[in-house]
């Protein structure tokens, strides 16, 4: 019987110090998974800081270029650039107004289906 008491003495002697690592393994891991975790919220705070910050200034180039893209389309300024680079508005009698009847226009586009219809090596008559 003595046998077993020093086997049951032995197991009883590791029991709570088993308890005790496991208690203080389970406590570190939480605190590294927290400070980990942390850790994560900040680096993405930052992302998040990082790219709010790229898109404000994204955003004031758009409107920039807006600005920029209005002023050269404007009538005023496109005269300006015509005129220094020597050009000029075109005489009444350079100019020549060619005038098609709205039966013309439907005749061509019926003819053009017509030639895309034809099988190939047919020729207009």
């Amino acid at each position: 019987m003595a046998k077993n008491r020093k086997n049951l003495s032995a197991a009883i002697r590791f029991g709570p110090a088993l308890k005790a690592l496991f208690l203080c393994l389970l406590i570190g891991g939480s605190a590294v998974g927290y400070v980990w975790q942390k850790s994560q919220v900040y680096q993405l705070g930052k992302q998040i800081r990082e790219k709010e910050t790229r898109l404000a200034q994204l955003a004031r180039d758009n409107e920039m270029m807006d600005d920029q893209l209005a002023d050269l389309r404007s009538p005023v300024k496109l005269d300006q650039r015509a005129r220094s680079l020597g050009l000029m508005p075109a005489q009444p009698a350079q100019v020549v107004r060619l005038s098609e009847t709205l039966s013309a226009w439907a005749d061509n586009k019926n003819l053009s289906r017509q030639i895309a219809a034809r099988p190939a090596g047919v020729s207009p008559q």
